[in-house]
């Protein structure tokens, strides 16, 4: 069983992963959804995520896999210097010009609404 600090965590990243939503990934993904070139850029940095995570991260099937993610995306901007609403702001309504971060950021999103990530580790895959 999870302990409380766990749950927080856990919950902690799924609120931040809800913020990143609606932030780049909701118009992302609709956009996505309209753009072929753009939603297969989005599915190979998908699996790429999926393997970082799955094979390359120590002890990730002991983790919530909304901890996984929103550690990861938090990285990539925290890397890059920038944060969701800016990198929004950079892509305004041009995402077939989607840069390599944005791209990655919205496979965080999409994998963010896959029910395999939103597992406890007590059903870790």
């Amino acid at each position: 069983m999870a302990g409380l600090f766990d749950l927080l965590v856990n919950h902690h990243a799924e609120r931040w992963l809800a913020s990143l939503m609606d932030q780049v990934g909701d118009a992302g993904l609709g956009a996505a959804a309209a753009l072929p070139a753009l939603m297969a850029a989005v599915d190979q940095h998908a699996a790429g995520v999926r393997d970082i995570l799955l094979l390359g991260v120590e002890g990730s099937a002991a983790a919530a896999g909304a901890v996984l993610l929103a550690g990861y995306a938090k990285g990539l901007l925290d890397q890059a210097g920038t944060d969701a609403a800016r990198l929004r702001a950079a892509v305004g309504d041009c995402w077939h010009r989607a840069d390599w971060l944005t791209v990655r950021v919205l496979a965080v999103c999409a994998l963010s609404r896959d029910d395999c990530w939103r597992r406890s580790p007590a059903v870790a895959a």
